[in-house]
């Protein structure tokens, strides 16, 4: 029997996410996805709406093997097939799921730069700048295993993050969206941090809903130069399969000069991919009510409630700071009291404290006020 939260979840990305019109052509991808009535649900209603469904199924296992062994010709090639079909996209969705989220952690980092250079960069710019896009992951037990939870009660905590209200976040993050369009300086103190960067110029994102699922974020990018100080994240992360904690980065005039972590080596190899990815191209402030607590799965932890997100490698153009890279890896600060606190400035302001906003124009974002 189809659970009717399926549908809802199908409907509020197709007609709200993407805001899908009469004739336009949507790529489905479904990742490690094993129940077909996701599929149906999806493909219902872009018929409903008058769209015309793609679909792609793929399955990370298989996706490893050809990372495995793969050459630069070869990931060039699969990529210019690809793009011929992105490319007459007018929309894309991804649903992610996965028995393993550590499945490619053994693949050489030669062969995942060649991957994410040569294939995965040209597609993901494509489908960033021309499509309307939203990506999301979809509940299983291994994401219930990470977040410490039974099975059923994942299932119950990702229906209420993914089909909350977000038109009414996207109206409450007006007002970060404004002051952040307005100020210079940024500075960051937590245990273990004091970072200060400049955001002048650089224009402020507001993510409600309408490019992940779940969402809950206020995004722009430091100006490429201007970061200094040292930052220590204290939740893990996965990048490429492998996990990392305790990640600490100390930054000269925009540049990481110094990496360290539980896998220093491997973190400082990543951080060398390319030119890029020692500077930032991403600072947002993540306020999603119902996410708390991380669970290495980045679509959740950053928006965690009383978070931020520091982001070494690649800018979006919608915040670009012009910092290019193959790498976009989002680290993430929480603030909150039982994380050992912290507060966020601007131009000298206290605007949050303990992961609560402190001045009045942006009190509506406190959690009790989105749920």
């Amino acid at each position: 029997m189809r659970d009717p939260r399926l549908q809802t979840f199908a409907r509020n990305i197709i007609r709200y996410s993407v805001s899908l019109k009469p004739g336009e052509k949507i790529l489905i991808e479904l990742i490690g996805i094993k129940d077909p009535e996701l599929a149906k649900c999806f493909i219902e209603e872009v018929y409903a709406v008058g769209g015309q469904p793609f679909v792609e199924l793929r399955e990370p296992a298989i996706l490893r093997s050809l990372q495995m062994g793969g050459s630069e010709e070869q990931f060039k090639a699969w990529s210019d097939f690809e793009m011929v079909r992105m490319k007459q996209m007018d929309a894309y969705v991804a649903v992610r799921s996965g028995d393993n989220i550590t499945e490619s952690s053994d693949v050489a980092d030669a062969q995942m730069k060649l991957y994410l250079k040569h294939f995965q960069r040209p597609l993901f710019d494509e489908r960033i700048n021309n499509t309307k896009w939203c990506v999301m992951r979809y509940p299983n037990a291994s994401m219930a295993q990470l977040a410490n939870t039974s099975t059923e009660a994942f299932e119950d905590f990702y229906f209420n993050v993914c089909n909350l209200d977000y038109s009414k976040m996207g109206e409450a993050m007006e007002s970060l969206v404004a002051l952040m369009n307005r100020t210079d300086r940024v500075r960051l103190v937590s245990p273990g941090t004091d970072i200060s960067f400049s955001i002048k110029g650089i224009g402020a994102v507001k993510c409600a809903g309408l490019r992940n699922i779940p969402d809950g974020e206020v995004y722009t990018a430091p100006v490429k130069d201007s970061v200094n100080g040292v930052i220590s994240y204290n939740t893990p992360t996965i990048y490429s399969g492998t996990s990392f904690e305790n990640i600490v980065l100390r930054f000269e005039n925009g540049k990481i000069v110094e990496a360290s972590s539980n896998d220093s080596k491997k973190l400082n190899e990543i951080l060398d991919t390319d030119e890029g990815a020692r500077f930032v191209g991403e600072f947002a402030i993540g306020v999603n009510p119902y996410i708390k607590h991380p669970m290495k799965d980045i679509l959740f932890d950053e928006k965690i409630d009383g978070s931020i997100h520091f982001t070494p490698g690649q800018a979006y153009e919608t915040a670009d700071n012009t910092n290019r890279s193959s790498v976009h890896w989002d680290m993430v600060l929480i603030q909150r009291p039982e994380y050992g606190g912290g507060e966020i400035y601007f131009d000298d302001v206290l605007i949050r404290k303990d992961g609560r906003f402190v001045i009045p124009e942006l009190e509506k974002l406190n959690p009790e006020n989105l749920m």
